[in-house]
């Protein structure tokens, strides 16, 4: 079972019989509010879900995101861009081979940005998601909710951490600005 997850809650992650996970994505999902007289139309929306490598320095490794779908060693992938948040589920997913991260970086950071500068108040039912996709029928581990309406057009969803020889999620939910991972990079830093 999912643990849903608050702001600023870390959580450990390790398999439900014990051992570290290998194979894991983050899922991102949202809906445009509809607007109108009726309520019957919603404009599109087009977040961007991304990833930032960063070494135990503090210094960006390398990224993940809607122009570079997979790291340059390969260990994280991007499964393409989402123009309109239509449909049920995760609507972006970047898929992380947790033993193929380089024993260099140190912590992934997950942001969601929305690239055409529609503010947050245009999504809702927006949520963040991590699966174990090691096994034959992918169980959520976590899920946070993106609850956060407001004028801000990005959000640093969680960061992965090296745990030992494990690693763990911390749910970040902080409010941003900006339209690309590169607008994104000084809000980011803090969580690190």
């Amino acid at each position: 079972m999912a643990v849903s997850l608050n702001k600023g809650q870390k959580l450990s992650l390790t398999k439900s019989g014990g051992g570290t996970l290998t194979r894991v994505f983050m899922g991102l999902g949202w809906d445009a509010v509809a607007k109108g007289l009726f309520r019957k139309k919603a404009v599109d929306v087009d977040l961007d879900a991304s990833v930032l490598l960063f070494d135990t320095a503090g210094k960006l490794v390398d990224q993940v995101w809607f122009q570079q779908l997979r790291s340059k060693d390969g260990s994280v992938t991007h499964t393409g861009d989402n123009l309109t948040g239509e449909g049920e589920g995760d609507d972006e997913t970047i898929y992380v081979d947790l033993p193929a991260v380089p024993p260099a970086v140190s912590t992934l950071v997950f942001t969601v940005s929305s690239f055409t500068g529609q503010d947050f108040s245009s999504v809702q039912n927006a949520f963040c998601r991590l699966v174990d996709a090691a096994q034959p029928q992918q169980v959520e581990l976590a899920r946070y909710a993106l609850s956060q309406a407001g004028p801000h057009t990005a959000q640093i969803m969680a960061k992965l951490t090296r745990e030992g020889s494990g690693w763990a999620m911390t749910a970040i939910g902080e409010p941003a600005s900006g339209r690309t991972i590169r607008d994104l990079l000084p809000a980011v830093t803090p969580h690190l």
